[in-house]
């Protein structure tokens, strides 16, 4: 099992001198300690779960880039970026610059959005979440589109691209995670486009890989191509954070066949946790 560490707590941005120097320090103690991926969440405003938009909240893909800055080897990604956020050819193009400035290392995490408010907020375009789901599929028609050098026109029902012309191109494509366990849609497009998926750590963790698993064999895909990834709290125990209770969770996740677990760390002492996790998780199911 691989883990990565999504950084969508921003509080040390008004609470530091130096919110650069926290964020090198926190990317920095990511590598160091062995983490997979470092993901940075994408909204405008902090989510009403962690704070709400009063508090502080860094725009996604120039945080990344920041992070690629002061990284070497992690994998980097939106843990996701809502689809009515930006342009298909300019986020296609922007994914394309952080993977060639980092080295090959970003990849592209994807959904349907939510969080109307913060859309509605800033003036951003909130359609309904039937259009967001045909936009979400136009959306990764034209990144793979682009990073295959196809400079066909795209005709879609939301996006036209008269030359979808993406220069630069990444060494090899860029991996696309699709975030959300719908079972009817966005399982489907998991199935049909995704290299990962994203789910939650519920008790129908079992039911939605059948679901996708079933989706793969309608359309003919190889279900063991798809990462299988989690989100989880790294700090959920009662008393706070707890080693041998993350491990314990982590190895009942493996069993029901998640690859990469994404967790998030409280904005206390970042560091310092992702330094424990790193001596006291990471080698422990590591062979999982």
């Amino acid at each position: 099992m691989k883990l990565g560490v999504l950084i969508n707590h921003f509080g040390w941005v008004g609470g530091s001198a130096e919110p650069g120097a926290t964020l090198a320090g926190i990317s920095h103690a990511a590598e160091e300690a062995g983490f997979d991926l470092l993901g940075v969440a994408d909204h405008v405003w902090q989510h009403p779960y962690m704070g709400g938009p009063e508090a502080d909240e860094l725009e996604c893909y120039a945080t990344l880039a920041f992070v690629a800055a002061n990284t070497e080897r992690v994998r980097l990604m939106s843990v996701a970026t809502g689809v009515h956020f930006r342009h298909p050819g300019m986020l296609a193009k922007t994914v394309t610059t952080l993977d060639v400035l980092s080295g090959g290392r970003a990849g592209l995490g994807i959904g349907a959005g939510h969080y109307e408010d913060e859309a509605r907020g800033l003036g951003i375009p909130f359609p309904p979440l039937k259009d967001r789901f045909e936009m979400l599929e136009e959306t990764v028609q034209i990144c793979l589109r682009m990073w295959s050098g196809d400079e066909r026109p795209f005709e879609g029902k939301h996006y036209n691209l008269e030359r979808p012309l993406n220069r630069p191109q990444s060494r090899a494509r860029p991996p696309i995670l699709i975030a959300g366990d719908g079972e009817k849609k966005t399982l489907r497009l998991v199935a049909r486009y995704a290299d990962a998926c994203n789910l939650y750590p519920t008790p129908e963790i079992s039911h939605k890989l059948d679901v996708l698993r079933r989706h793969c064999e309608t359309g003919g895909r190889d279900y063991d191509e798809i990462e299988k990834t989690c989100m989880l709290r790294f700090d959920a125990g009662e008393g706070g954070f707890d080693a041998d209770e993350l491990v314990g969770r982590l190895r009942s996740l493996a069993g029901l066949g998640i690859q990469t677990v994404i967790g998030f760390i409280p904005p206390v002492d970042p560091v310092a946790r992702l330094e424990e996790i790193g001596r006291e998780v990471i080698p422990a199911v590591a062979d999982l």
